[in-house]
């Protein structure tokens, strides 16, 4: 039961990260910290596709981490659920076009290994 919740972290966790950057990469940046400027803001996250896939998928994935932490250490659940990092870094490359340089692709490998050893 313990790594069907942490798929249930990783998987929508990782999605809702993605769709996120996404979003807020179409969105563009807040200029305007005015009442009015956030107001609007926000009122154009809600209009963002993105933003309004994502942010379920990131409340499955928090729910799912609390689940875990009731059934589960803490010192188990953290690393286990660290493979988020590497799926991310994977899509943040392939999906979201990012440039990746090798130093993130070993620090990814690192974590992959960790996860490796925790899974034995």
């Amino acid at each position: 039961m313990k790594w069907i919740l942490v798929a249930l972290v990783v998987i929508p966790g990782t999605v809702g990260d993605v769709l996120n950057s996404a979003g807020m990469k179409h969105q563009g940046e807040l200029d305007d910290w005015s009442w009015h400027g956030l107001l609007r803001f926000g009122w154009q996250l809600l209009h963002n596709w993105y933003i309004l896939i994502g942010l379920p998928a990131m409340a499955l994935s928090f729910f799912a981490l609390m689940a875990l932490l009731s059934t589960t250490t803490l010192a188990f659940a953290v690393p286990a659920t660290a493979s988020s990092y590497i799926l991310e870094t994977a899509m943040a490359e392939y999906l979201l076009r990012e440039k990746v340089d090798w130093h993130r692709w070993i620090g990814t490998i690192l974590v992959a290994i960790g996860v490796i050893l925790l899974a034995i």
